[in-house]
């Protein structure tokens, strides 16, 4: 393998649980890693040779599975998958702990994808072992990597362009706060009264954007949120494990809805999306499948993001 040019500042952390745990500057360092291993892939294909990850998954998933397993082979790696979707939660069989312990002797890192935030934070907190959150109820850390890091390459530069994230206060949305104020944007939060984004997080994003030069707004009014941005990002109304609450959502949110005429109050903007997305209901399907979609780049750099995590994570020392 080539050795990269990047240089330091290493990440300072041992696990990717959040994106809050990360400097602005070390942020930065994942997503000019990302950015080189996409440039020049062959350079690292054999950077995790003889490196085993582990997949705990209690969700469905699409993106987040095949990501992290294409990306581990990519880097020479491999990965074996736990499906735990249509089984008792992590903890029900057998506690967290004990498989935190068992998967550390086995492999060289645990990507989790749970209910429950905290396990995911006992996982990190027990195994010795990298662990990286794929998605919890709380944060969905890998995909505003994934995002940010497309609009890098659309933009060149972060800094004071203008992000509105229309719909739930979710996990989506609280990992894009987070990496936006710390990277200088101007995040526009607008949902229905009750279902703001954790106050907690907010407090954060909103100490991150005083310090990197970004601002964080919160908003009620899909066309305040949407007027002069650089783009508009929306999630599905009822995230996994909220199926039961659809209907209601669905008359509570029928306002937000990225449409035409939003998306032309904005300066030129993309629309942004995790993706599965219903079209016809958080966005019509002009939008989503017109020019102005960058979803499916989004997803591509899910296995750009995630490499420069893995090997961050677990080959430092190659790529400082």
């Amino acid at each position: 393998m080539a050795t990269t040019t990047l240089t330091p500042p290493s990440l300072g952390i041992t696990d990717l649980v959040s994106l809050g745990d990360l400097s602005s500057a070390a942020l930065r360092r994942v997503l000019d890693v990302a950015s080189e291993i996409k440039s020049r892939p062959l350079d690292f294909s054999d950077l995790l040779k003889g490196k085993r990850l582990s997949m705990v998954f209690e969700k469905e998933s699409l993106r987040t599975r095949f990501t992290f397993d294409i990306g581990m082979q990519d880097l020479g790696g491999s990965a074996t998958f736990l499906d735990l979707s249509n089984s008792p939660r992590m903890g029900a069989r057998e506690s967290v702990r004990d498989m935190a312990k068992n998967l550390e002797r086995w492999t060289h890192g645990i990507v989790a994808r749970t209910y429950r935030h905290r396990t995911i934070v006992e996982l990190a907190h027990t195994a010795s072992i990298p662990v990286i959150n794929g998605l919890s109820e709380l944060l969905h850390p890998c995909q505003a990597l994934a995002d940010t890091m497309t609009l890098l390459e659309r933009w060149g530069s972060l800094q004071d362009r203008r992000v509105a994230f229309i719909g739930d206060g979710n996990n989506t949305c609280h990992s894009l706060m987070t990496a936006a104020t710390k990277l200088g944007m101007h995040m526009v939060v607008c949902t229905p009264e009750g279902y703001e984004p954790d106050a907690e997080i907010e407090r954060a994003a909103v100490a991150a954007a005083e310090e990197s030069g970004g601002s964080y707004t919160l908003v009620s009014d899909p066309k305040d949120a949407a007027e002069g941005a650089h783009a508009l990002y929306t999630d599905v109304w009822a995230s996994m494990g909220q199926e039961d609450e659809t209907e209601e959502r669905a008359a509570i949110f029928s306002d937000y809805s990225i449409s035409d005429d939003l998306m032309d109050l904005t300066d030129e903007g993309v629309f942004m999306h995790c993706l599965p997305a219903h079209r016809g209901h958080e966005v019509s399907r002009s939008v989503i499948d017109g020019p102005q979609s960058i979803v499916f780049d989004i997803a591509e750099n899910r296995l750009h993001a995630q490499k420069a995590v893995l090997a961050l994570l677990l080959a430092p020392e190659e790529v400082n």
